[in-house]
């Protein structure tokens, strides 16, 4: 998996850089949904990404958030977020990824996640660790929920649908001692890999949000499950992420949330 490794670490870094160079320019904003937008730098960062892994791996599959997926019935695909936290971007908020990860044969072997405003790449290997910058890195060892720092994100159809997380926000956020809602679930689950976060869970959740960073946390030593407690998947469309000791805190508190309570 050498090749695959120093690829996947390698345009994760160039698009990122791209993104970078791109932020304070005026975006094109066009709207998936009322509150779910994509910019140009989406497509252009997506663009990058596709020509690389067509280039380098021609065969191999690719999912990815903004194009269909490429089906060439290879046993590789490649799982891309171009642009892992549009609606900051697009404000000029100044925290977002790209996300890149490599299933084989149904298994998520790499993953990256790069943070090119602090020039942070976060990466993972099955069975090999996880590192930043290529140091090693380990979940917290945080055992208090009441002492921990978690994060979370909130769906796009917030405003339609009553399963919204609006209850598990409010539940969580009286049991830790913080709650985090940065915008972008590929870098709270780098965090969570990293030690910085404790826990993260989130709703609809798609696979490319999630490929890389699911892998990091594992890696780094951390636990990920779906919000009853069962077994995660790229389909599950619910995660709970943390370092292992706090989760099932965490899951006893959101088992006792009426899942469709609205304040």
């Amino acid at each position: 998996m050498d090749d695959h490794r120093q690829f996947l670490a390698t345009v994760a870094v160039e698009a990122g850089a791209l993104l970078r160079e791109k932020l304070n320019d005026h975006h094109t904003v066009q709207y998936k949904g009322e509150i779910n937008l994509v910019t140009e730098a989406d497509r252009l960062s997506e663009t990058l990404i596709m020509e690389r892994i067509r280039g380098s791996f021609p065969g191999h599959d690719i999912l990815t958030e903004e194009s269909p997926e490429t089906t060439n019935g290879s046993g590789f695909r490649w799982i891309v977020d171009p642009l892992d936290g549009t609606t900051n971007y697009a404000h000029g908020y100044p925290v977002f990824c790209v996300s890149v990860a490599l299933e084989v044969a149904g298994e998520i072997r790499l993953g990256a996640v790069y943070n090119p405003m602090l020039e942070e790449l976060f990466t993972a290997e099955k069975g090999a660790g996880a590192f930043l910058n290529g140091s090693r890195i380990a979940v917290s060892r945080t055992a208090d929920l009441n002492k921990g720092l978690l994060a979370t994100g909130f769906p796009y159809d917030i405003r339609e649908d009553r399963n919204n997380n609006m209850n598990y926000f409010m539940a969580l956020a009286m049991n830790a001692q913080a709650v985090r809602r940065a915008g972008s679930a590929a870098l709270d689950l780098a965090y969570v890999a990293a030690g910085r976060f404790d826990g993260f869970w989130e709703l609809k959740l798609m696979p490319w949000d999630t490929a890389a960073g699911w892998l990091l946390v594992t890696e780094a030593g951390g636990v990920v499950t779906d919000l009853s407690g069962g077994s995660y998947g790229l389909r599950s469309p619910h995660m709970l992420a943390g370092n292992g000791i706090i989760n099932n805190e965490m899951l006893r508190i959101l088992s006792k949330t009426d899942p469709l309570y609205i304040p």
